[in-house]
């Protein structure tokens, strides 16, 4: 089983009306979902109640984190070289978010129709729907 990178689109729509429910839990199950940073950083900084925060920051430190160190940035830096290389212009946080299922060799699952660009020029590979 591959790592299973999960973007804040995802989460979001999964916390909101249960969407990807039986892929995200099955990933959570099976132990094989990881959390890029800033995708940590995303999901907090939205307009939750103090309660639903502390819910949610317990529900994430209990996942395991995309470690990046230095040598992942200049990863990202060269992912959005090459994108924009090919015509692509893509945020640093996507491009983070990428990167970590590069570095990690699994799938990602998005909402975001970035990544379908993304998986075009780098090798990126997304959970199908």
């Amino acid at each position: 089983m591959s790592a299973l990178i999960i973007d804040t689109s995802s989460w979001i729509a999964y916390f909101g009306d249960g969407r990807r429910a039986d892929v995200i839990e099955d990933g959570l199950r099976e132990g094989r979902v990881y959390l890029p940073p800033v995708v940590a950083a995303e999901l907090t900084s939205g307009t939750l109640t103090k309660r639903k925060l502390t819910e949610l920051m317990s529900f994430l430190e209990d996942l395991a984190l995309c470690h990046t160190p230095l040598e992942h940035w200049l990863r990202v830096g060269s992912l959005r070289a090459k994108l924009r290389r090919a015509g692509e212009t893509i945020s640093t946080p996507d491009a983070h978010v990428a990167q970590c299922a590069l570095d990690l060799g699994g799938e990602l699952l998005s909402e975001d129709g970035v990544f379908r660009r993304i998986a075009g020029s780098a090798g990126l590979r997304l959970l199908a729907a």
